[in-house]
């Protein structure tokens, strides 16, 4: 009698099940109209979620920023550049990055969440039964949410922290208002902030997509929604760092003049 082995899964076939995931959501972006009504409701789900906690982590950000830039640029007698520098550290990378990290540790947990319990109660079978596109249906929208809702937010996180980073920089720490103004003038420019907020929207995407495949594929109970909803955040912390480091790169070699 000849026994069948069955092949384990290994972590090749998740990442080909993730990628045919990915094509999945973007055919879904095309296949018909678009779900406005539950793209609207899951915004205003990761408003409530993330807004209040990403406003009041950009304030230390700023304080933090400004505190350490100022008191270096204070030590190399180079305090004209503290604006300059904390912008760079703000607008460049602390805001989108700030984003992300609390949308994947809030914002794409609670869509895990939620797929997960649904799957474990068997709506999702029952919806695919019925013959409903899930991903058309229920991921594209908080795709969609969740880029508009990051992208809006880093815009925020970029106001609060500059804010922020200018009143401990010439409140606190006795700087010029004008030259904290004059060198954000000159250092701010529309490609770091069209890279910002770029970052952000790419980073949304990457949070919504990573929390709903693991939702959508956990299994075991409650103790696997919760298994799932840690690895969700876990992948989308490595690869938020990831695709940052590269988009980063990609930035200076086409604007190198901007580094300066």
């Amino acid at each position: 009698m000849t026994s069948v082995t069955t092949r384990r899964p290994t972590v090749l076939d998740a990442v080909g099940e993730f990628f045919l995931f990915v094509a999945d959501i973007v055919r879904g972006l095309f296949a018909g109209p678009f779900q406005a009504k539950e793209a609207v409701q899951q915004g205003w789900n990761l408003v409530r979620v993330v807004v209040i906690p990403t406003a009041l982590v950009s304030i230390p950000l700023g304080a933090v920023v400004a505190l350490q830039v100022g008191s270096l640029t204070q030590q190399l007698g180079a305090q004209s550049f503290s604006g300059a520098a904390s912008v760079v550290a703000i607008v460049r990378e602390g805001a989108p990055l700030a984003t992300a990290l609390l949308l994947a540790g809030a914002g794409g947990s609670a869509i895990c969440a939620d797929f997960g319990s649904r799957n474990i109660r068997e709506e999702i079978d029952a919806l695919r039964v019925l013959g409903v596109d899930v991903v058309y249906r229920l991921v594209v929208p908080r795709v969609v949410a969740a880029v508009v809702v990051s992208t809006l937010v880093t815009g925020m996180v970029m106001g609060v922290g500059i804010a922020g980073g200018y009143f401990f920089n010439v409140v606190l720490q006795h700087g010029t208002s004008g030259v904290f103004v004059e060198s954000f003038r000159q250092f701010a420019t529309i490609p770091d902030l069209a890279s910002s907020l770029l970052k952000g929207a790419v980073f949304g995407a990457i949070a919504a997509v990573v929390g709903s495949f693991k939702g959508l594929r956990a299994g075991g109970g409650p103790k696997g929604v919760g298994q799932a909803v840690n690895e969700s955040v876990v992948i989308t912390f490595l690869l938020l760092f990831t695709v940052n480091y590269a988009m980063s790169a990609v930035y200076l070699q086409l604007f190198p003049g901007q580094s300066a």
